[in-house]
């Protein structure tokens, strides 16, 4: 992976990470995962975005440059993970929402749970990150240089596996098409509309 791949907006690298796969080194071993669903986010023009209103000290891996890990706390529960993409000073990343374990199984699932199925184990960007052993710590971690975690290339897919819809759980902007995920797909996350969402007006 370099970084003219990722040197794009968020809603055009998305869905080209499909297929690639993320590796996290822990002193407990190894786990890598292959994307399977993504999410788009931008700044200041998306309303749904955590850079909206401008940078600030929890976004700033956010505004670059490209292949860093922006990592954040959702609702004080789950860590979530996201692909910086585009402009070095321009907010722009991914979030990885879905994904197959590759390697390390039994390490992913002694994390998620004994009970937990395989297709479940990195289902949910929550999930992902507790399955491949991603905290706050690795917050702006360089995914090009190898290191503690790392992306890669996976296997090219055909176009016809890569499906778009809306948003999951945002409450603003949810209806953009901004989601991509591979079509019957098991590791995938089910859509949910957010109760605080508003349906659009009309003229």
């Amino acid at each position: 992976m370099n970084i003219d791949f990722l040197a794009h907006p968020a809603e055009e690298v998305a869905p080209k990470l499909l297929g690639s796969v993320l590796t996290c080194n822990t002193p407990e071993g190894t786990v890598s995962i292959a994307i399977t669903e993504t999410e788009a986010y931008s700044g200041a023009a998306d309303p749904a975005s955590h850079a909206h209103r401008g940078r600030t000290v929890r976004n700033a891996t956010m505004f670059g440059p490209a292949g860093h890990l922006y990592v954040y706390r959702s609702h004080g529960l789950h860590w979530c993970a996201n692909i910086v993409t585009g402009t070095d000073g321009i907010a722009s990343a991914v979030l990885i929402r879905a994904g197959r374990v590759i390697e390390g199984e039994d390490l992913a699932r002694m994390r998620r749970g004994e009970k937990v199925a395989s297709p479940r184990l990195a289902r949910g960007p929550g999930n992902f990150c507790q399955a491949l052993g991603i905290t706050g710590e690795h917050n702006g971690t360089d995914l090009l240089t190898g290191a503690s975690v790392a992306l890669s290339e996976g296997e090219p897919l055909p176009a016809a596996l890569i499906q778009v819809g809306p948003r999951v759980g945002v409450s603003k902007a949810h209806d953009w098409q901004h989601r991509f995920y591979l079509a019957g797909d098991p590791t995938v996350s089910a859509y949910r509309l957010s109760p605080r969402a508003k349906p659009p007006t009309g003229p």
